[in-house]
């Protein structure tokens, strides 16, 4: 099928990832814990850049850097070195940022995404190391700011820049890369997503071979989507009134939805590139065996495990590893119960339950979620108790076998239902009559006076079939 491009877009992404799963930062031995410390308590003459300061290069962060490049399936350089780049901003207290330039440790790397058409083959240029600037917290929006604070315990962290190829075609191809990029990267166990600022993207974005602009800093993939929407749409505009895209850095604002202009954009050139005087090359070609023997099972090679190993679906296999907590969350309950009931509890109940409360699978126990299930495959308690059990741990907590208790959950006898869809029968002589005329929804009625009956304890299915045969005989 032919692709469908027809405003000409094209889009390249620079992914910023904060390597914090370190003990210490890029260049000095300050602590990589630094959310929850008073802002500027954080920081040494390193990453303070003060005069006579040196920085010394973390092993391990090199390390997870080649974890990653070979993550995604990239070429990893015989040898690496460090450049100054030089620009003044007030997060930046050196002056300049201490990054790699010609030589990033890994380079011509791909990632496959699905896209309306099919798979999509996303080209990844390079990845690179370098240090984090602080962060600036403006009062008021970055428009009308009445002042601006900077907090420096930022400043030094690890940071691998990941940037693509323009192959990106629309926003939803953007957010599904991000998507995939992010589930790859913890797989590897090298950062921590939920933490603020762990992952930052600079969107570049053009229109049928025009001016392109660069929306800086935005901190959601969701936001990605939006902002790069409204760049489509902004450009669109221009050019529809016969005006002239201009290359210049945005921003965008999350609240109002819209990207605001920042400054033009800058050449290479004014970044006067040259290598850090403090820091030798380092070879790290030869270290590839010891790294690529520490990769995990990643999340494409687990998903066709799971379809192989288990005989689930291949919906059940994507949601289930599209998120390495779930996938390890489900491997703990399938050691116990049936694994195709428990990719389909965990996959189509369990995620949209949190999905909903935009909590993760870390709020709920494997324990509890076993419990649950043989409870229902025990024919103890029907599906659509098992459902309210679930939302009550997540709203209230408590243990599985007292909320049942607690709220009469448990499955009511036979001969019970049998009392409740003879009564049903007997007082919706309407109904009935509609279900004998051929209309299909007046049995749907009569099953929901049986559930009513019984508190919803009974098996909507075994009422439905015991209506039937009762109707009919």
């Amino acid at each position: 099928m032919a692709e469908e491009n027809p405003d000409g877009v094209v889009i390249g992404l620079e992914i910023h990832v904060q390597l914090n799963k370190l003990n210490s930062k890029m260049f000095c031995a300050c602590s990589t814990d630094y959310h929850n410390s008073e802002p500027n308590s954080n920081t040494c003459p390193v990453c303070l850049g003060l005069p006579g300061s040196l920085p010394v290069i973390n092993e391990k962060a090199v390390e997870s850097a080649m974890k990653v490049g070979l993550a995604l399936n990239c070429d990893i350089v015989e040898q690496t070195q460090f450049h100054r780049k030089n620009y003044f901003y007030p997060d930046l207290p050196k002056g300049f940022q201490i990054t790699q330039y010609d030589y990033p440790i890994a380079n011509d790397g791909k990632i496959a995404i699905e896209s309306d058409e099919g798979e999509h083959v996303v080209r990844i240029k390079r990845a690179h190391m370098e240090e984090d600037p602080g962060r600036m917290m403006h009062i008021g929006n970055i428009e009308k700011s009445k002042g601006t604070l900077i907090d420096y315990n930022r400043s030094g962290m690890a940071l691998l820049e990941i940037v693509t190829e323009p192959d990106i075609r629309n926003p939803k191809e953007a957010r599904r890369f991000l998507d995939k990029l992010r589930n790859i990267i913890e797989y590897l166990e090298v950062f921590d997503s939920n933490l603020e600022g762990a992952m930052r993207v600079d969107a570049n974005i053009s229109l049928q071979g025009g001016s392109r602009t660069e929306v800086k800093n935005i901190s959601s993939h969701k936001g990605a989507e939006r902002a790069l929407l409204y760049e489509i749409m902004r450009q669109k505009n221009i050019m529809r009134r016969g005006g002239e895209v201009i290359m210049e850095t945005r921003h965008f604002d999350e609240e109002k939805g819209c990207t605001v202009g920042l400054r033009s954009k800058e050449a290479e050139h004014d970044y006067r590139y040259f290598p850090e005087p403090d820091l030798t090359p380092i070879r790290v070609a030869d270290r590839v065996p010891k790294v690529t023997k520490t990769l995990p099972e990643l999340p494409d090679a687990k998903r066709e495990r799971f379809l192989s190993q288990y005989g689930m679906t291949e919906m059940h296999a994507k949601a289930l590893t599209s998120d390495i907590r779930v996938s390890e969350f489900f491997e703990e309950i399938a050691k116990e119960v049936d694994p195709k009931t428990s990719a389909s509890w965990v996959a189509d109940v369990l995620k949209g339950e949190l999905n909903y409360r935009e909590l993760t699978v870390d709020a709920f126990k494997v324990e509890d979620m076993i419990s649950i299930i043989q409870m229902v495959t025990q024919d103890k308690i029907t599906e659509k108790s098992a459902v309210e059990v679930i939302r009550q741990i997540l709203d209230y907590g408590g243990k599985p076998d007292e909320i049942v208790r607690e709220n009469g959950l448990l499955k009511v006898e036979e001969d019970v239902v049998s009392k409740a869809v003879t009564e049903t029968i007997q007082e919706n002589e309407q109904a009935v009559n509609d279900y004998f005329a051929g209309k299909e929804k007046s049995l749907n009625y009569l099953v929901g006076q049986v559930m009513k009956k019984t508190r919803g304890r009974a098996d909507a299915k075994e009422v439905r079939e015991l209506l039937v045969d009762e109707l009919n005989n």
